[in-house]
């Protein structure tokens, strides 16, 4: 894929999660999340994202499982076309908040969102690290079931047999997917240093740091409401 065909594939990939969310408008919202119509439509959305890039990563390198050993220039036009729709994704999404949310309730996801553009923009243009780009859309797994947390309870389901079972899905695929991902990547850039550009190691370097930043403060919030609070809340029943 040429510059041409990213730019392309992103711009169709914006359209495409563009109407999935008008889309979502004609289907029944539950009646706890009508308060909020908009956030029920984006975490629809955000795990209709998920589902499809995350398995889609695993596929990449079941595909192509040469492309695990050599992140900087090993890729398919699968894996690239992969790393361009999650490119229109995030800006999709990064508007949709900008619009619709009051910027301080959404500081952190948009600055997220910039920082994915800006790392998946260089590497898709330039044909470099692409793998190491889909390494980190495994992330996407644990998405899924951070996306139906949010589902579950903005849906009042958050006290049920089905919450409690995504709550351990959540928390396992969360240290598997995110955290070990993100220890693989850093351990592989820290290997590779010498072989990699100083301005591909800033930018990666940096990236890193503030996504692995992110994530242990989210998975803190995570152990924090559906393992310390649940446990305090269980130990008074008692």
């Amino acid at each position: 894929m040429d510059s041409n065909a990213v730019i392309m594939t992103a711009g169709a990939s914006v359209g495409f999660f563009k109407l999935v969310n008008t889309a979502l408008k004609r289907l029944p919202v539950p009646e706890s999340a009508c308060r909020n119509p908009w956030k029920w439509r984006n975490i629809s959305t955000s795990l209709v994202h998920s589902l499809i890039t995350g398995f889609w990563a695993v596929l990449c390198f079941c595909v192509h499982p040469e492309m695990a050993e050599d992140l900087r220039s090993t890729h398919t036009v699968f894996s690239h076309a992969l790393v361009s729709v999650s490119i229109g994704y995030f800006i999709y999404d990064f508007f949709d908040m900008f619009l619709n949310q009051k910027i301080s309730q959404a500081w952190e996801l948009l600055f997220h969102h910039t920082v994915v553009v800006c790392c998946f923009g260089l590497s898709a243009l330039t044909q470099q690290f692409v793998g190491f780009s889909v390494v980190a859309l495994l992330v996407e797994i644990n998405s899924v079931f951070l996306h139906l947390r949010q589902a579950l309870r903005m849906a009042g389901l958050s006290g049920t047999m089905p919450y409690r079972l995504n709550r351990a899905l959540n928390l396992g695929t969360y240290v598997v997917f995110r955290i070990s991902t993100l220890a693989w990547m850093t351990r592989w850039l820290v290997l590779n240093r010498s072989h990699i550009p100083l301005p591909s190691y800033t930018v990666g370097s940096l990236g890193l740091a503030i996504m692995t930043a992110m994530n242990i403060v989210l998975f803190c919030r995570l152990l924090r409401s559906d393992v310390l609070k649940v446990g305090s809340e269980g130990k008074r029943e008692k």
